[in-house]
């Protein structure tokens, strides 16, 4: 499996579900994985898929301007530092972000999210 082409993959599907439904991220997320947002911790698929739904904006559209990788570990896991900017509905400035995604391999052959930080970068 070329790491290149799962790190853009993973990118790609990651944020055209975050943009068109949240709640959907789930199957990304397992029981272990934990989301540091804008620094709250939180710990569980379904606590980081209730975090996500209840951001408090309904439209969102991300532009990504750069995705980075490394494998990680013996184990085949991999870190992917994405950086971009995220349109919210109704507002007229794009808002500036870094997200930092540590994915693990499955059995059955796919990744999941262990490790998920998300920064605004304010300037």
């Amino acid at each position: 499996m070329d790491p290149d082409a799962v790190a853009k993959a993973f990118v790609e599907h990651y944020y055209r579900t975050f943009d068109s439904s949240r709640a959907a991220l789930g199957g990304l997320y397992q029981d272990a994985s934990m989301l540091t947002f804008e620094g709250d911790k939180i710990q569980g698929a379904a606590a980081i898929v209730a975090k996500l739904s209840s951001l408090p904006f309904q439209q969102c559209a991300h532009a990504i301007s750069t995705v980075d990788f490394q494998p990680s570990g013996p184990s085949g896991g991999m870190l992917v530092f994405v950086s971009g900017s995220l349109q919210l509905g109704g507002e007229q400035h794009p808002l500036k972000f870094s997200q930092m995604f540590h994915l693990m391999p499955t059995p059955q052959g796919s990744f999941y999210v262990l490790n998920d930080i998300f920064r605004l970068n304010y300037a």
